[in-house]
């Protein structure tokens, strides 16, 4: 049960890829949205969560020990080798986003796929990402003002990776792309 196939490995690289990919374009995106949010600087927090999808989607997919660290930490990689803004430290993120939704799935001894599993993993990974990103990028800020950040980025985990990215699993279930996993077989119902 716990041991990887090679279809796990492929599947999982291809969804990282991907997201790999996206984060590409989404740290574009950052970047441009900055100025909306010059007023309030947290509230660009709410973007956060698509960091946090491939952990979350990779391990809805492929159910084994590992699926969301890998997953997340290829897509970091692949988007430090496109070219992120935030260099080597892109590598940082996504093991510590990975680990911590891993250690939810962990938690439900890897039998617990639903939707809030799904949102408490990415609120895990955003809270890794919160003490990593204040701790580097906002070190200056008192911790109260630093605190300002987390709500933001808690939401956007919970709604952007862990709704979002069950809402995907639930797409290429019914779409019949994960015929090869057990969690195709699984009702896609909330």
């Amino acid at each position: 049960m716990s041991s990887w196939r090679t279809v796990d490995i492929v599947v999982a690289a291809a969804i990282a890829v991907a997201f790999g990919v996206v984060f590409w374009a989404w740290n574009l995106a950052w970047a441009a949205a900055t100025p909306v949010f010059v007023a309030l600087p947290p509230a660009q927090y709410l973007l956060y969560g698509v960091w946090l999808v491939p952990a979350i989607l990779g391990m809805l997919v492929v159910r084994k020990p590992g699926a969301a660290l890998f997953t997340e930490l290829v897509a970091a990689s692949v988007s430090a080798l496109i070219g992120s803004q935030w260099g080597l430290d892109t590598l940082v993120s996504g093991a510590l986003q990975g680990g911590a939704a891993e250690l939810v799935f962990l938690a439900g001894r890897y039998r617990s796929f639903g939707l809030v599993t799904a949102a408490l993993a990415a609120a895990a990974s955003a809270l890794a990402a919160w003490i990593h990103d204040m701790s580097l990028y906002f070190p200056e800020l008192a911790f109260g003002d630093q605190l300002l950040f987390l709500p933001f980025m808690v939401v956007s985990a919970a709604v952007m990776a862990g709704a979002g990215g069950w809402l995907l699993w639930r797409a290429l279930v019914q779409a019949g792309a994960l015929g090869a996993f057990s969690a195709s077989r699984e009702q896609t119902r909330v």
